[in-house]
């Protein structure tokens, strides 16, 4: 079992879709709480400087509102924990490949607006987001370039984070076999996959703040 002092608790993860909650501080407290790497804090300076803990974690799907990156991220740290964390694993990279393994959607996304029609039938202007990637360098294989600026990661923790798409990875659907492979390798890969789906799909239903998904 992991430690108790290191997950939140199931009832507070249920309740992610309340907005009065301070996610920025949520995630700092896990942070700092579990990762003690050189160059950590560098890290969670630099997530500061960044749009990380206000943007969205989709454009209309899982955590598409304000704060859904941070929320999304601390589901799936939770969700690791909760669901596969066994003896000898470490903590450390739970938090790691959970709280960092989106880091590739900072300075990502942007709000737009277009005009609606409302219940009365009057034109309105309606935020939604959109995609302006600041840097094209890929999705999982950009998180990692990102956190390895500042702290080094184990193998196993690069591999996770590069794989935790799955077969929604464009280098999966390409026909890439690595993903088999890092799976296969590394158990921590394939755990960070699980608890990525199970946040997005199940977990998070209902965040969105466009079309009420």
């Amino acid at each position: 079992m992991p430690p108790q002092s290191s997950v939140v608790s199931r009832e507070e993860n249920r309740n992610m879709e309340l907005q009065e909650q301070n996610w920025q501080q949520k995630f700092e407290e896990l942070f700092c709480q579990n990762v003690n790497r050189e160059g950590a804090q560098q890290l969670l300076e630099w997530l500061k400087k960044t749009d990380f803990f206000t943007a969205p974690a989709s454009t209309k799907y899982h955590c598409a509102c304000e704060h859904g990156l941070v929320m999304h991220s601390i589901s799936v740290f939770q969700t690791m924990v909760e669901q596969y964390y066994e003896d000898g694993d470490s903590m450390e990279s739970f938090a790691i490949c959970g709280l960092l393994h989106d880091v590739c959607k900072a300075q990502f996304y942007k709000v737009s607006s277009r005009n609606v029609k409302n219940a009365e039938g009057r034109w309105e202007a309606q935020p939604f987001y959109t995609i302006e990637d600041q840097f094209p360098y890929g999705h999982g294989e950009k998180s990692v370039f990102l956190i390895e600026r500042f702290l080094r990661l184990k193998p196993s923790e690069a591999v996770a984070i590069r794989w935790h798409m799955g077969s929604f990875d464009e280098a999966a659907r390409g026909g890439s076999f690595a993903i088999s492979q890092a799976y296969d390798r590394y158990p921590l890969a394939v755990k960070l996959h699980l608890a990525d789906l199970q946040s997005t799909y199940l977990r998070e239903k209902g965040t969105s703040s466009i079309n009420g998904r």
